[in-house]
């Protein structure tokens, strides 16, 4: 593990201060010395980066699905030893972080195929009509191109599949767009050893080095020097409302503006219908309570938010609840950080008067720090109307019940709701039809809509949506998982009245790439 700033693939010596990672289990220090990064190095590899896009933009398909082949197959290769260093240094069981390996990779052969495949590049062809009266028809030509060098933040929560290697690099690299990635400070030594594979494939395929960087940092310079840069051409960010923004803004205040795909969070809120709670309620209580807890409610869809109408089922339902929350033990946060604001924000929801607990975890291991104890509290629908703060996400095992006293207060306290990444409905098939005005309500709210399942969870494929209206992202049309991600960083052009050899294999007369195109308004992959 090399602790030096990567720059072109190449490992970059510095007289840097030196960065360390904390075990946040014990708050000691682990062992490995990271290089703290400086505006001279981001500048370097945006320079890197824009000198090889010019390259790697037009690189045939085959050998960027090789490349993206060869990270998945050098990840592999190390899953022990990252398995190891990524849970000292998250918090996190071996057995989530083996998922995630698994996930990391997978998301690498998705968009190594969907680039092997290459219709995702929407190529459109309308062919020329000279003959067209009163005025002829030009031969018109568009597909999908690369925008140039992407930055993207290493997320927190998931040090493997939403960092170095993760969906958004996955996606950029797919897309032609070279990569430069700010290490999270939580895992300096996990990034360090990924983008050592990330380096080593690169070798392998012989892509052009100035394809990936990644430099490290312990604060907001770095990043921010990285935003602001004039070569930048997009960023991602998988993270708090307040960073997501702060990241938003200075891409707005540049020059020359530049897109910020920000996943910021959301309370995924979950709607409990009268028949499903009267026929499954203790089940639904025990399922809930997995969700709420699962990696210490450290999900961007955890269940922060659930809602129900008043009924002796919801009772049977709030006991089983607050039983199956007393048994579930603490778990290590991700960082200090985040244990302290959830300690906090959690301690304000015991002490307000607006508020009841139905059960909080009883079993702390007192051994270990930035411990967290699982809490479900209960509020009136009118209290929770009248109050923004409620709607606020607290990030953890929490989760807070809404009790409506009839359907019109439960569409009222939904109304209010913010943009949201997932909106969960329990309930019987029969009563859908009863509350059409509920789910077009929750659709206009919501990037996904769930039935009868739980929103931890994210599915890598084609159809997901991970995204949502405003605040849960800053821009809903897009996702941060599955190949469709791939569409945050291409732009459309269109080639009119061009030579025909002249033109990408995308768009030439012959089709010589064997793709689906839209020719004439007819979707073909024949010539």
């Amino acid at each position: 593990m090399n602790g030096k700033n990567i720059v072109a693939a190449t490992f970059v010596d510095t007289n840097a201060q030196k960065l360390n990672a904390v075990n946040p289990s014990t708050g000691q220090i682990i062992d490995g010395d990271f290089d703290k990064a400086n505006e001279q190095l981001v500048d370097e590899a945006l320079v890197a980066a824009t000198d090889a896009f010019a390259i790697y933009r037009s690189i045939n398909k085959d050998v960027k699905a090789k490349f993206l082949n060869v990270i998945a197959d050098e990840i592999s290769a190390i899953t022990e030893d990252l398995v190891k260093r990524a849970s000292v240094e998250s918090g996190l069981p071996a057995a989530r972080l083996q998922g995630e390996v698994g996930r990391t990779t997978g998301q690498l052969r998705l968009f190594a195929n969907l680039v092997a495949e290459g219709s995702w590049v929407n190529a459109i062809i309308d062919t020329a009509q000279p003959e067209r009266q009163p005025l002829p028809k030009p031969d018109i030509r568009r597909m999908l191109i690369p925008i140039g060098p992407v930055i993207v933040f290493g997320a927190s929560n998931f040090p493997l599949a939403f960092s170095v290697a993760g969906g958004d690099t996955a996606s950029a690299l797919a897309s032609g767009c070279p990569v430069i990635v700010k290490a999270h400070p939580a895992h300096y030594g996990t990034s360090a050893l990924v983008a050592e594979a990330i380096m080593k494939a690169v070798g392998k395929t012989g892509i052009p080095k100035g394809v990936f960087s990644m430099l490290y940092d312990d604060g907001f310079e770095i990043g921010s020097a990285l935003v602001k840069h004039p070569l930048t051409k997009a960023v991602t960010f998988t993270g708090s409302f307040k960073g997501g923004m702060a990241l938003v803004k200075l891409a707005e205040q540049r020059p020359i503006p530049i897109p910020v795909f920000a996943e910021m969070g959301s309370i995924n809120p979950v709607i409990f219908l009268p028949k499903a709670l009267e026929t499954q309620a203790e089940t639904l209580a025990k399922k809930y309570a997995a969700s709420i807890t699962q990696g210490a409610g450290q999900f961007c869809t955890n269940p922060g938010l659930m809602l129900a109408i008043a009924s002796p089922a919801l009772d049977t339902f709030k006991k089983a609840l607050s039983e199956a929350i007393s048994l579930i033990p603490s778990a290590t946060m991700l960082t200090a950080g985040i244990a302290h604001n959830y300690n906090e924000l959690a301690s304000e929801i015991i002490i307000d008067d607006s508020t009841s607990i139905l059960g909080i975890s009883n079993l702390k291991d007192k051994d270990l720090q930035n411990q967290s104890q699982a809490l479900v509290a209960q509020i009136d629908a009118a209290d929770f109307i009248a109050n923004p703060k409620y709607r606020e996400e607290i990030f953890g095992p929490y989760s807070l019940l809404v009790v409506a006293k009839n359907l019109s207060e439960l569409e009222a306290a939904i109304a209010v709701l913010d943009g949201q990444l997932t909106a969960t409905l329990m309930a019987e098939s029969e009563e859908l039809k009863n509350y059409s005005s509920l789910v077009n309500t929750l659709t206009d709210k919501t990037g996904r809509i769930i039935l009868n399942g739980v929103p931890t969870g994210v599915e890598v494929c084609a159809a997901m949506q991970h995204g949502g209206p405003f605040p849960a992202t800053n821009d809903s049309r897009f996702t941060s998982v599955g190949s469709t991600a791939i569409y945050r960083f291409v732009r459309p052009l269109a080639y009119q009245d061009w030579h025909p050899d002249l033109l990408p294999d995308e768009l030439k007369n012959g089709n010589p790439l064997h793709i689906f195109r839209t020719v004439d308004q007819k979707l073909t992959n024949h010539e």
